[in-house]
């Protein structure tokens, strides 16, 4: 009897449109750009398929294709229009529940950040005018309401969660402060500008989902000149690093379990868990190969736009101990500046040297781990690249060279890796 399994991998070649460029990473990936036509031959995941591009065949990211209807251009063009590149009914919808705000409001080294920064302003903060944009449940207008003396805090949120932010605000007493107004940034109405645009507006890896684009948004049309963005300043770091317990759980697991020979499963296990960026990754410090080092610096007054299309920076390490290098992680920091004069900027660090966040750390890993010694050197380049048609999605590209400070040359590498990132 033939299973619904082997039906599927049996059934004819589908064609579908690649949405954007991929550059594969293993020898058992496709690379294609946006625009070929794939046949996909087996849906082995839901993640990856088995597609075939000018008579090659390999792995490729299933969220990259599109099934082609084969109906006329004008059928195309009007089914593009219906599609929305920031899927906003998944976004906001997942904002409109309690899960994700019980993260973000359990984590206190964020909240508690925001909420020194409007201690520590309070005096300054009298009689502004502030809006909190993608304010959720509203903590942080609240925070403004307690702590100082605004004279109106627009607190703005998308998500359906701004009915029970308005509840919330009248039960602690601030509704003669506090204003909540539902809606986009993009199609914002106030009536006024305003004096601080406070915002918690960070994704993994610092950009992800693009929620950045709303603020800059707001503060070109909405910031009085002279006004103050919160944060003010961002960057990302990047260290590389071993990852000895996660490679042994997701790939050398494979060399003898149960003493038995399951290498053969090692490439699938590669492309499975090591394509993609792993989220909420703790790092320990000791696992930090060398000195981190920030590779991308944003300056929220200047920082524009059409500069978050692709963003690209350059690295270089200096191996302080020898190790294995298994990959890079990645994590933030922003500021917000003082409004006093001479007055301290609150710093909120995303990194393994902190208190953890919700955040964690993001882990790239490699294909294959590299022994490294001390004295090394790892130079290279990092390029964070929007989807040119998922708003809210991107691609890091890493490309490293490590060159040896021994005689052996045989150390000496240079590898490339591309990692989606996908809600």
């Amino acid at each position: 009897m033939q299973t619904e399994k082997e039906d599927e991998d049996d059934a004819s070649p589908e064609e579908y449109v690649a949405l954007s460029s991929f550059t594969g990473s293993g020898s058992d990936q496709l690379s294609f750009h946006s625009g070929d036509r794939l046949l996909v031959h087996a849906k082995p995941s839901s993640e990856w398929w088995w597609a075939e591009l000018h008579e090659v065949i390999g792995y490729v990211p299933a969220r990259y294709l599109r099934q082609d209807a084969a109906e006329d251009e004008d059928d195309e063009e009007e089914e593009e229009e219906e599609e929305d590149p920031w899927q906003d009914e998944e976004y906001f919808g997942s904002y409109g529940t309690l899960r994700l705000h019980l993260e973000m409001l359990s984590d206190k080294s964020r909240t508690e950040a925001y909420r020194q920064v409007i201690l520590s302003n309070s005096a300054s903060l009298r009689n502004k005018v502030v809006m909190d944009l993608g304010c959720g449940t509203g903590i942080i207008s609240l925070f403004c309401a307690q702590l100082a003396q605004p004279s109106v805090v627009y607190a703005v949120e998308a998500s359906s969660m701004s009915e029970y932010t308005r509840q919330l605000v009248k039960q602690n007493g601030c509704e003669e402060v506090i204003t909540v107004l539902q809606g986009r940034a993009e199609e914002l109405e106030l009536p006024e500008r305003v004096d601080i645009l406070v915002s918690e507006w960070m994704g993994n890896c610092l950009l992800f989902e693009f929620m950045v684009e709303s603020v800059l948004l707001a503060r070109d049309r909405w910031l009085r000149e002279g006004g103050v963005m919160w944060p003010s300043s961002a960057a990302l770091t990047l260290v590389p690093c071993q990852a000895h317990s996660y490679y042994a759980e997701k790939m050398a697991f494979w060399e003898r379990p149960y003493g038995l020979d399951f290498t053969p499963l090692q490439p699938l296990a590669q492309q499975e868990f090591f394509t993609k960026p792993k989220f909420s990754h703790l790092i320990e410090p000791d696992d930090c190969l060398a000195a981190p080092c920030n590779v991308i610096c944003l300056d929220m007054y200047t920082l524009q736009v059409k500069d978050l299309e692709e963003i690209k920076a350059q690295f270089h390490f200096c191996v302080e101990k020898s190790g294995v290098f298994h990959g890079f992680t990645a994590w933030f920091t922003v500021h917000f500046e003082s409004l006093e004069t001479g007055g301290a900027a609150v710093e909120l660090n995303t990194g393994p040297n902190s208190e953890p966040t919700h955040w964690k750390q993001t882990l790239f890993m490699l294909d294959r781990p590299v022994s490294v010694y001390t004295g090394d050197s790892i130079r290279g380049t990092i390029v964070l690249r929007r989807n040119p048609v998922w708003r809210r999605h991107m691609t890091v590209t890493m490309h490293w060279n490590i060159n040896s400070s021994t005689e052996d040359t045989d150390n000496c590498q240079v590898g490339t890796k591309t990692f989606p990132m996908w809600r």
